[in-house]
């Protein structure tokens, strides 16, 4: 067996506060339909009968909300262990599912996108699947007449406009894969991703807007290619209208690639095995990897899971707040609400501009009625204070969602008070860029624990193991774990069988339980079986014999009320094996002073205990993060402790790093 990862991890404090589903939620949520289809009388049943039949149910799930060209004549495969297949034998296209269906049908003219670009003075636009149908065959068919086919790569650097989900679903159309590519990488994050999938294209803006201002974003390609043999042609669609390098024969401006090109193109009949795209992750350290995902499972999965989590409905106005360069905005801006035919916001910008009002404006004037979004965003807006949103009209708003990473008790009686109007119910989903799909989640029936993402979703088998495969029991912490494969889940990484078998199948793999998928959390579940994410499982404090969780020290100061944000790291101890450090973001209005600092680690002492206490506080005003809002805690600690911080060029905040002060 390989090296053991976790031990158990000390649970300082029990969430007590439990918040009921309102009754109307429950009795006309889209879980409850199937509930009272299958005669489940409780929230327990219908999730324990789910996932101990789950090949059943998610061969319901496929023909419920997927249509099929050939139907498939075995749902799971599981011969080639950990090398999952699914829906073998069907033929699929999921932008058939997304868009032409719909465009076909009686959504023609229902808004698929409402987009709204940064600058305040460009209006709002509303793209129906008419138009998205008419658009995504157009930029197809002018691919095709580059020579790309089924199976080649393109790579895709664009910021969040429209044009973005039309390349995705016209690459989808054709069995091209597509690698989507943050737009706020360096030249050098998307040169190695491009070459390590072997792009044949790269699809770019001329620039993007940024706080208002157009910003280049095509020079950053140039510089890429020199990276990237592979890249053929660099298709380039007008944004900003600034001037960019060109070369002839190369590049080729989107506006001319469709130009006269038909409104119609026939879908590539696929198997559901083949790859919709490749997605690269870093992870914490190393080589991003480039995590492959197919057509079918990513058609069924995103779908019914944001069908039954948020209980979207026909009148529905969704907003994902993420970007289309995470798996986030993946299977939750483009494939899972199109598949459903919903409506969509999607927004190019940054959320506090003009100031921190924007996002609540948006809210207000298009009517959006289901909000998902990252806790990182939740605690910069109670660091500003509940004054903005409070101009807003937000009573549009039924329902929430969290997502990226394991929110803070307080900051989600924040979210559920100024934006929820203290009684909306809040959706704390759990996934990864890996499973492609929300693995652990609230319905709309369930009672909510603040900071828990509660239970495995119907269809899904997720535990806590010890080093042994066992399942700890309740009240105790270990490695969380699938222990049944489901629809969207990784296939592959590309070009590198033997990480992706070492990462996460080979922990369990001699053990009675091969075939564990090891999700690199760690978790624990309290005395009703709620679900606690703690955060990676090596990142962990060992504080005099205890295994701390980060994330539980880190949430017992945002408790305090004068903090808005924090990070801890370990400095070694002679004594203690580490002491905990802390470095805090302070809420709008509050100095830093040494007696906040003492007054802090107090908080800390009495809330958790003495054990888990800080022995330092650090004020700082940024702290690094990823694109994705994670704080990265190996940069600070590298750099607190005086040592290389590696690369962080693809960090949201790199300027962040230099004001980590030294603790050694």
């Amino acid at each position: 067996m390989a090296e053991a990862k976790t031990g158990k991890t000390k649970v300082f404090q029990e969430e007590t506060r439990i918040f009921e589903p309102p009754k109307e939620l429950v009795e006309n949520s889209n879980v409850m339909k199937y509930m009272k289809k299958k005669g489940f009388k409780t929230e327990k049943e219908l999730r324990e009968w789910c996932s101990k039949n789950y090949i059943e149910f998610w061969d319901e799930m496929a023909k419920e909300y997927i249509d099929w060209f050939k139907p498939y004549t075995k749902v799971l495969d599981d011969s080639g262990m950990p090398y999952f297949k699914w829906f073998t034998g069907g033929e699929v296209n999921i932008t058939y599912n997304a868009v032409d269906r719909h465009a076909k049908g009686a959504k023609k003219d229902k808004v698929a996108y409402i987009w709204v670009p940064e600058p305040t003075d460009q209006p709002t636009q509303k793209i129906t699947y008419g138009d998205l149908y008419k658009e995504v065959n157009k930029l197809a068919n002018g691919l095709k007449s580059l020579g790309l086919k089924k199976g080649d790569r393109v790579s895709v650097y664009m910021p969040m406009i429209p044009q973005l989900p039309i390349t995705v679903l016209a690459c989808a159309k054709l069995g091209v894969i597509h690698s989507v590519v943050f737009s706020g990488f360096s030249s050098k994050g998307l040169s190695d991703r491009a070459a390590d999938c072997g792009s044949r294209a790269i699809i770019t803006t001329d620039g993007l807007y940024r706080r208002g201002k157009p910003v280049p974003l095509k020079p950053n390609v140039d510089e890429a290619l020199a990276g990237a043999p592979s890249v053929e042609h660099v298709i380039v669609y007008k944004r900003t209208g600034i001037e960019v390098p060109w070369k002839d024969g190369r590049d080729v401006w989107w506006h001319d690639l469709v130009a006269g090109k038909s409104e119609e193109c026939e879908p590539e009949k696929l198997d559901p095995e083949h790859r919709l795209y490749i997605l690269y992750t870093s992870g914490t350290t190393g080589k991003p990897k480039g995590i492959e995902h197919a057509q079918g499972g990513n058609a069924v999965g995103p779908a019914q899971t944001l069908h039954w989590v948020f209980d979207l409905k026909e009148s529905d106005v969704w907003w994902c707040t993420a970007d289309i360069g995470w798996v986030t905005g993946h299977s939750y801006i483009v494939y899972g609400p199109l598949v459903l035919g919903m409506t969509g916001v999607m927004y190019e910008g940054a959320p506090d501009y003009p100031d921190f009002g924007r996002w609540w404006k948006i809210i207000q004037e298009n009517k959006v009625s289901v909000l998902y979004t990252a806790p990182t965003a939740i605690r910069m807006f109670m660091k500003q204070g509940a004054e903005w949103p409070d101009k807003y009209d937000l009573s549009s708003l039924r329902l929430l969602g969290s997502v990226g990473e394991p929110i803070n008790p307080e900051a989600w009686m924040w979210y559920r008070e100024h934006i929820g109007a203290g009684k909306l119910q809040i959706m704390d989903t759990w996934w990864q860029t890996e499973t492609g799909t929300f693995l652990n989640s609230p319905l709309p029936i369930t009672p909510l624990k603040p900071g828990s993402c509660t239970f495995p979703l119907p269809g899904f088998n997720i535990s806590v193991y010890d080093e042994e495969g066992n399942e700890v029991p309740l009240g105790e912490g270990g490695n969380i774990v699938s222990q049944t494969p489901w629809p969207s889940m990784l296939r592959a990484f590309w070009g590198d069988k033997e990480r992706f078998m070492k990462e996460y199948w080979q922990f369990y793999w001699d053990t009675p339980k091969r075939g564990t998928y090891l999700a690199g959390d760690k978790a624990t579940r309290d005395k009703d079986g709620y679900f606690w994410i703690q955060g990676r499982i090596d990142d962990v404090l060992s504080v005099a014999g205890h295994r701390i969780a980060n994330a539980e020290v880190e949430s017992a100061l945002v408790a305090h009320p004068k903090i808005a944000e924090a990070a801890v790291v370990g400095k070694p101890d002679a004594v203690k094996g580490e002491s905990i450090v802390a470095f805090v973001i302070l809420r709008v209005g509050n100095d830093p002073t040494p007696e906040l600092a003492k007054d802090a680690i107090n908080f800390v002492r009495k809330t958790l205990g003495p054990v888990a206490a800080p022995s330092e506080v650090h004020f700082v005003n940024d702290l690094p993060k990823t694109r994705s809002g994670k704080i990265m805690r190996r940069v600070i600690k590298a750099k607190s402790l005086g040592n290389p911080v590696g690369d962080i060029s693809t960090l949201m905040n790199p300027e962040a790093v230099e004001h980590i002060p030294l603790i050694v």
